[in-house]
């Protein structure tokens, strides 16, 4: 039974440090916005 309590001990630790550092990128670490405009080729726009 001790066995079972430190696998599922680890598995916790193991987890969580995994959802936290994925927390705080997402939260700490975002990219600065900026606008990006390509030109499409072999498309015609018709002007009215």
């Amino acid at each position: 039974m001790p066995s079972l309590i430190r696998f599922l001990l680890l598995t916790g630790i193991l987890v969580g440090g995994i959802f936290g550092g994925l927390y705080v990128l997402a939260v700490y670490y975002e990219p600065p916005q900026k606008e990006v405009s390509s030109p499409v080729y072999g498309v015609k726009l018709r002007r009215e």
